[in-house]
């Protein structure tokens, strides 16, 4: 019998590249890989068109979707975590010069539903006493989630250019724009990297960014896919870190990833929910409380129950 094959939608990292190039490979199914860029793409199409079977998705996106009855469920496979003190951005002549002084001001972000906005803003209120509410949150594009309905501190900017309205002082902050090429754009927090340590120690938090989720279709059609796709994720992880953790930083990426394990330790890219159940518990919080999904979910509840262990 033929295998069923999967159209799957991931970003080319160290620990997707075996599944890519066939080194590693299931006997249950095959995957038909659908090269998209940017990466955050993938979210749109899967929310909104539900074009693939795997799929990339951004963990805050997923939360808001699965509020919204779109038709996936994630597995804890988390590809890509960051942490965020570094991402946001402030114009001196706004006076910024404290996270408290961002109040009464106008902070920019690509979507309200914006996963590094989401933990962002998290770090600001539960760190830095920021009051969420007090400021104006400017967006320089749309949800994911179309049926979406941001609270009423959120605006849209006709511009879509992050970096340009804070030069032009649109915006006072912004938070993942990129580098800015002007000596009045500068980082509100110096040494971020450092913070970034700091707060990890202090919370046991590594935030996830990009997680995977599959349509409920196949899900249904084969009670298994779950666990089996959560295993050969793992398998082709396992592939890259036996390089990985022989110190061979190859690429940029690696070594990006070499820095994140000087301070989260050997694994930069845990998989499972118990190796992430404060991370989640968290996010999930935050979520609520910023009014990007309507009430608590448990973490059990966002993955299907054979892959809560087995990863």
């Amino acid at each position: 019998m033929t295998a069923t094959v999967l159209r799957t939608a991931v970003g080319n990292y160290g620990h997707t590249t075996p599944l890519k190039d066939g080194t590693v490979s299931s006997d249950s199914f095959g995957m038909e890989h659908i090269e998209v860029s940017p990466v955050t793409s993938i979210f749109r199409r899967m929310v909104r068109e539900l074009e693939f079977d795997v799929a990339e998705m951004a963990l805050s996106t997923y939360l808001c979707a699965r509020a919204h009855g779109k038709q996936f469920t994630g597995i804890p496979i988390f590809l890509t975590r960051a942490f965020y003190h570094g991402g946001l951005l402030v114009n001196r002549q706004s006076g910024i010069e404290t996270p408290k002084d961002l109040e009464g001001k106008r902070v920019g972000v690509r979507s309200y539903t914006l996963t590094p906005g989401v933990w962002t803003r998290g770090l600001l209120q539960t760190e830095y006493g920021v009051d969420l509410d007090a400021v104006t949150w400017v967006l320089s594009g749309d949800e994911h989630v179309a049926e979406y309905a941001a609270p009423s501190n959120v605006v849209s900017s006709s511009n879509s250019n992050l970096a340009e309205m804070l030069v032009s002082g649109e915006i006072d902050a912004a938070v993942g724009a990129g580098a800015v090429d002007s000596p009045d754009i500068v980082p509100l927090f110096n040494g971020a990297d450092d913070a970034d340590a700091a707060w990890h120690r202090k919370t046991g938090i590594y935030p996830i960014s990009h997680m995977v989720v599959v349509k409920n279709a196949a899900l249904e059609a084969n009670p298994d896919l779950a666990q089996e796709l959560c295993s050969t994720f793992k398998t082709a992880k396992s592939l890259y870190m036996e390089r990985f953790q022989s110190g061979d930083a190859s690429d940029a990426a690696d070594r990006a990833l070499q820095k994140m394990a000087e301070v989260v330790g050997d694994d930069p890219i845990p998989y499972g929910v118990e190796s992430s159940r404060k991370t989640l518990e968290t996010f999930v919080g935050f979520n609520v409380d910023q009014k990007v999904i309507p009430q608590h979910v448990d973490v059990e509840e966002l993955f299907p129950a054979a892959t809560l262990t087995s990863v």
